[in-house]
């Protein structure tokens, strides 16, 4: 196999969530396999810090503040990114809260509805802006960031659960949608991997380790490289007859 089908050569793409974290590190693997990459955030302080990183690499990009709850800040990341590097060929929904987590009974109404508004509903509001400019320009690859969680329970996580689950499901229909459209659409999706949201959720990183480590069976978590090396795979010609599924990089969590 040529490694010319993991390329991404001049293909506009779009990363929400590209702050920090798998986001950023997405960010990175695109531009260096050549993409031209659009990096949108609520931060957008820590959002145009990623797209230094990939023009320090030599590579093109440009940043734009995008909360996901909104349709028309959306709207106008969207048509940013198509200003500057033209309609896209790849699009990585990435964005995501800090859970709140409960029972159903415990878990505020507020809390559960803006979960699902920014891990869920997000995802829609982004590919509804982009699906017809892909489809215009040719077609591509849409990416919906999920989570092993959406495979399995877990106490006290059911918003998370939830949202993740329903992504797996929505990229399965999107994938039926669009396929007249030559766009793909599958979810990723990651196991506990070291990122600033997973240290904040258990205090520290020591902390993270500890509780989560023994429920990987590879003994130990991921890193965000290795979640970009499998978005990479979803944008790039590698993965031309997949659409629909779910690629799980979970340390073996799911196995057990």
């Amino acid at each position: 196999m040529s490694d010319k089908s993991f390329r991404l050569d001049d293909r506009p793409a779009i990363v929400v969530g590209a702050a920090l974290g798998i986001g950023r590190a997405i960010a990175l693997a695109f531009a260096e396999a050549g993409a031209k990459v659009a990096c949108l955030d609520i931060d957008e302080a820590a959002a145009r810090g990623t797209a230094a990183l990939v023009k320090g690499a030599a590579g093109a990009a440009m940043a734009h503040r995008c909360d996901v709850t909104s349709e028309t800040s959306v709207a106008d990341a969207v048509q940013a990114a198509i200003a500057a590097h033209g309609a896209p060929h790849v699009l990585v929904n990435g964005a995501a809260m800090r859970e709140p987590t409960g029972t159903i009974v415990e878990l505020a109404p507020a809390d559960w509805n803006r979960a699902i508004a920014i891990n869920l509903s997000g995802a829609y509001l982004v590919s509804r802006a982009v699906i017809p400019h892909m489809a215009k320009a040719g077609g591509g690859s849409i990416i919906h960031i999920a989570s092993q969680m959406g495979r399995v329970g877990a106490a006290g996580r059911g918003v998370y659960c939830a949202t993740k689950g329903a992504l797996i499901q929505l990229a399965k229909v999107m994938a039926v949608d669009h396929a007249r459209d030559n766009i793909r659409v599958n979810t990723l999706s990651p196991g506990a991997i070291e990122t600033e949201r997973v240290s904040f959720r258990y205090g520290s990183m020591a902390d993270a380790r500890a509780h989560s480590v023994p429920k990987h069976p590879i003994g130990r978590l991921g890193q965000a490289e290795e979640i970009a090396r499998g978005a990479l795979y979803l944008a790039s010609d590698a993965s031309s007859f997949m659409t629909g599924s779910d690629l799980l990089i979970d340390g073996g969590y799911t196995a057990v």
